[in-house]
Order: structure tokens, then sequence, then C-alpha cells
């Protein structure tokens, strides 16, 4: 038999208010079409509480005591990747069986909740020690010397956004409906492959990068490139430069040309790509080019350089300008990856 609804607040309160008229439960009940022990009901309990509002109902006992919830949430932050399963096993172990609708519901009120891990790089501990020392070099730096800075990178851009997400409102067997599928095709179509740079003032050169680049090819862009680049963005003369510690990078032919040029280059920590903003400014361009939906390789190159000129000079020095907040992350992680 099924669960049996619940009265309005209100036909509860035309209950009462026909009790103190001084019908009979009877005829309440035969005008009202409700049963007659549910009126009589209702008028014991307003009588008693004064209220027809339904009143807390103390609800099943809790399988979990506070104590074994405890040691429940001890366990899930102590393991972050330990799965639902196993922590009804391990609880099992300890003489507690519980489902796991139990333990989903008990870590959603401490507020835990699965989620999907970040990817990150691998820090050791001497890239902890490196981040740490150049947060601490660079703390004291004003906005003039970010604004300074002539910011590069590589980044890959695919054809069909190859790592894009689709939601789909759809019912539960119809999963597989073409309409509700994403269609794929491998290696994302094709991809491409680009070098850019920026400064607080705005975008700089964007280059593409034919076949694997070599340190050849990074020494070519880089002399065909970057003081152009620094004298569109109006550096002046005391301006630093910015890369990585890819090998190409620190190459010799590489470093050679940058002593040659008096190009001062920013030192930097290895696996950082939190503290390098042009990563913002890459996934800023991917959301803008793939949602313009290039067709061939040679369209996605022609979005990519359109919109890399689009991007606000405003947007450029907003996010050089919070640069400091990138160094106090560092510093308050202990070196270990940020939210940027």
């Amino acid at each position: 038999m099924g669960k049996s609804k619940e009265l309005s607040v209100d036909l509860k309160k035309r209950i009462i208010d026909l009790n103190k008229s001084g019908k009979s439960l009877g005829a309440i009940s035969k005008q009202l079409q409700v049963p007659r022990a549910t009126v009589q009901t209702i008028i014991r309990k307003y009588k008693v509480h004064g209220t027809v509002v339904s009143l807390p109902r103390s609800g099943r006992k809790r399988k979990l005591s506070h104590a074994a919830e405890r040691r429940l949430v001890r366990m899930v932050k102590s393991q972050p990747r330990i799965t639902k399963k196993q922590v009804c096993k391990d609880l099992e172990a300890d003489g507690t069986q519980v489902s796991v609708s139990t333990v989903k519901r008990v870590l959603h009120r401490h507020g835990l909740r699965g989620c999907r891990a970040r990817k990150k790089p691998l820090l050791q501990k001497r890239h902890l020690k490196t981040r740490l020392k150049f947060a601490a070099d660079h703390m004291d730096k004003d906005k003039t010397f970010w604004r300074k800075v002539l910011w590069s990178d590589e980044t890959k851009i695919e054809l069909f956004g190859h790592n894009t997400q689709q939601y789909v409102w759809r019912r539960k067997c119809e999963a597989f409906n073409p309409r509700n599928t994403m269609p794929t095709v491998k290696h994302g179509g094709g991809s491409i492959m680009l070098w850019g740079c920026f400064a607080a003032s705005g975008t700089g050169s964007l280059q593409k990068v034919n076949g694997i680049m070599k340190k050849e090819d990074y020494l070519q862009i880089l002399q065909e490139n970057l003081k152009p680049s620094a004298r569109r963005l109006g550096l002046g003369r005391s301006w630093v430069f910015q890369q990585d510690n890819d090998p190409k990078h620190t190459s010799k032919v590489v470093k050679e040309w940058l002593n040659q040029a008096r190009i001062k280059v920013l030192e930097w920590p290895s696996q950082s790509p939190d503290l390098n903003p042009i990563e913002n400014m890459w996934t800023v361009l991917k959301k803008q080019v793939h949602a313009r939906k290039p067709s061939h390789l040679a369209e996605l190159h022609q979005f990519c350089q359109e919109e890399w000129s689009n991007i606000r000079p405003e947007a450029c020095q907003d996010l050089v300008d919070g640069y400091q907040k990138r160094l106090v992350a560092v510093k308050m992680a202990k070196g270990h990856v940020t939210k940027y």
C-alpha cells in the first residue's frame, strides 16, 4: 500500500475553524471528505502544540555514530583517491556495515564531493625549492616591472577541440541517439603548433611552427619576432624576456644569440606553467577559435591569427597587473601547484 499524501496546511486550518464553530468530528469529516480519525488527530495535535504545521520528526536512527563519521571523513581526507566502495569495505572490516549511498551522504554533509583530479606537472623537491625562491626574489617587484616583461610560450591547438566537453539534455535510454552524441576524429582532426608572446600593453607576434620545432627553428622565430614585438608593444629598452626551460630554449645557440642581442632573460623555475600568464591567454584563444568552428587547418590558423590580434590590451594589462597574486599563491602552497 502506498504512502498517503499529507493534508495541506490550509485544509488543516479549515478543520480547526470548523471544530471551533462547534461542528462534530463526523460532520467535519463528511464536509471536507477527510477520514474521521485524521480529523481527530489534527484537532488533538492543535490542542497540544497550538499549530497545524507539521512538527520535526526524529527519522530513522543514523547508521554511523558521530565518532564513525569523523573516522570516515579522516579516512577520505588522508586518501583523496579512495573510492566509496573501498570506504565501505574498510568500515565493514571495522565492524560497521553501510551502503555506498550512506557514505556519499555523509561525505556531502561534510563538504566533500567527488571531483575530477586536475592534471598538473609533477613537482619534485628541487622544483618546489626553485619555485619558492622565484616567488621570494620577485615578491617586492611592482607593476612597472611586470609590465616590462615580454611573456612567451608554445601551444598546440587541435582542429576540433579534442578535449572539449559538451552537455546534452536526454532521457536515460537515449545516450547513443545521434543527437546526443559528440562526433570525434582521431588526433582531433589534426593540429597546429603556435609560438606567441604578449606583454601588458597587448599581444605580440603569433607564429605557426612547421613540423617538430628544433632549436634552429626556435632561434629563427626569436630573430624574426622578438625585437619587433617588443618595439610594437612599446616596451622601451629595459624590457625582460620570459621563456620556460625547454631544452630548445636553453640551448647554447639560443643563449649566445640572446647575449649578443643584449636581451635580458627572466630566470625561470622549471615545471611552472601556473606562473606564466600566457597560459591564460592560450585558454582564451582556444575558446574563441573553437567557437568559430574551423573546418580545416588553414582556417584554424587564420582564426588563431585573427582572434589573437582581437584580444584587448586591457585584458592583457589586467592579467599582468595581478601577477603578484601568483607569487603569494606559490608561497602559501609552499611551492606546490596553484589555481593559476
